[in-house]
């Protein structure tokens, strides 16, 4: 396999395409597409694309409109335009439709649309390099926070955790859906909780009937959360998430100026999903009463995630293997099925806690005897299959 950049040339004249990858095959891998659909589904396989470029004028979809629509398939490829000079205005409507890097006038001198490319590639490289050092010390930091305070508040963090296994493989087969933002907003969900007294913590947990003062203070959560990331830049995603998660899918009680439908952001109707799953779960509801519950509501949730959560959940049951061992031979990875109490009863991991190198240490440094045993976690069988 070879180790260069993949460039996407679309155009609906073969000789143009020859031209294009005669012009880039010495330092690029050169995928070819003749029409704006045939780039989109070259797109939808491959979407780490480095570059694609693309002739404005084509039958059936221009060059705008198809560059419009990459940029929501593979946002960080970086997109180029070549047009004619009677084209200018097309071109520059383009750009601001779909973020064009730069536009190329026909006919483009090799020199130029090489250099052009080399440019489109190195700020694909700096866009991608910059996501990942983002996400990855994101979800550190953030995970790093959760374990410390999982310690003081097992309960409220045995909860996020469980949301946030919830909210991520879901997300993990929405096309449209980021994975790492709604991690994020799916761990810091619960976030305010600290701020709650410690008796509706525990009425939370259980599932518990609230009354209308603490009911207030649930629904202040997601402000709490969304006050806490504030002053963290680029987390637009996760705040978006956790400000409209209790709001109705169909807009029913929100304010008028609150977004709805399809229009609610993706994260936020993925963590309603996962919370009430959740949250049901906790009252002691059968998961696939818990399913049909939230099937009821009609307009509380987005029906087409629902039922794709749903075959979430089919999938968890399907691969779980439960198992009783002593609390020493619990490894990283394992997940608590049960909480894990002392023998006084006191919580030291809520159920649903994922186990960390930290929490197994935290173990180790317990006198024998100091944790009710045998613990029941659960195991991942082997999966049959791999995504690619």
């Amino acid at each position: 396999m070879t180790g260069k950049p993949r460039v996407l040339c679309v155009d609906d004249e073969p000789n143009v395409l020859e031209g294009l990858t005669l012009s880039l095959r010495r330092n690029y891998q050169v995928v070819v597409a003749d029409s704006g659909r045939a780039g989109l589904e070259a797109l939808a396989k491959d979407t780490a694309m480095s570059a694609v470029i693309s002739d404005m004028r084509m039958p059936g979809m221009d060059g705008a409109v198809f560059l419009s629509k990459a940029r929501a398939l593979a946002p960080d490829t970086t997109r180029l335009l070549l047009t004619g000079h009677s084209e200018l205005d097309a071109a520059i409507a383009a750009v601001n439709e779909g973020r064009i890097f730069r536009f190329l006038t026909k006919p483009c001198p090799p020199p130029v649309l090489v250099a052009a490319v080399d440019a489109a590639v190195e700020q694909h490289r700096l866009v991608t390099s910059e996501r990942v050092l983002l996400e990855q010390t994101l979800r550190g930091s953030i995970r790093m926070l959760s374990e410390v305070l999982a310690l003081s508040a097992p309960s409220v963090f045995g909860q996020a955790m469980r949301i946030q296994r919830y909210a991520r493989d879901l997300a993990a087969r929405t096309p449209e859906a980021q994975t790492w933002p709604i991690e994020i907003a799916a761990l810091l969900s619960r976030v305010g909780c600290i701020s709650l007294p410690a008796a509706m913590v525990e009425k939370l947990q259980d599932g518990g009937p609230l009354n209308a003062e603490e009911q207030q203070a649930l629904d202040r959560l997601p402000a709490l959360a969304e006050q806490f990331i504030a002053t963290i830049p680029r987390l637009d995603q996760v705040r978006a998430a956790l400000k409209y998660q209790t709001v109705p899918f169909d807009g029913s009680g929100a304010p008028a100026s609150a977004p709805k439908g399809k229009d609610l952001p993706v994260g936020a109707r993925i963590l309603a999903i996962a919370c009430e799953f959740d949250r049901l779960e906790a009252a002691g509801v059968a998961p696939q009463l818990a399913l049909d519950t939230m099937r009821g509501r009609r307009g509380r949730y987005d029906p087409d995630l629902l039922e794709l959560f749903a075959s979430v959940v089919g999938t968890h049951t399907r691969e779980a293997e439960i198992a009783e061992i002593p609390i020493r031979l619990v490894r990283a990875g394992m997940t608590f099925v049960d909480d894990v109490r002392t023998p006084t009863g006191a919580l030291l991991v809520s159920r649903g806690h994922e186990a960390t190198p930290s929490l197994l240490e935290r173990f180790r440094n317990f006198a024998p005897g100091a944790v009710r045993e045998p613990v029941r976690v659960a195991l991942r069988r082997p999966s049959t299959s791999s995504k690619s």
